[in-house]
């Protein structure tokens, strides 16, 4: 399954750091962040269901607070 969420981010460098901490969370098969179009596009692995998705997607954004910004935001709920 995959989905597309509106970020937010204020530069390109955190946007890669986005990226990295968000493919690092179980359940994610591949995430990819455009800087551009503020987009974060996420493949989920097979297991996760629509109603574990916000689960998942919880801890996609609290790793990316850590490692790339506090202030960065994923509009998912």
């Amino acid at each position: 399954m995959k989905k597309s969420y509106k970020i937010y981010v204020d530069c390109a460098n955190c946007a890669n750091k986005m990226e990295e901490a968000a493919n690092e969370v179980a359940g994610v098969k591949n995430a990819v962040v455009n800087f551009m179009t503020l987009k974060m596009n996420v493949e989920f692995e097979d297991d996760v269901t629509p109603e574990t998705r916000n689960q998942v997607m919880d801890e996609v954004l609290k790793n990316c607070r850590k490692k790339a910004d506090d202030d960065c935001e994923i509009f998912y709920k």
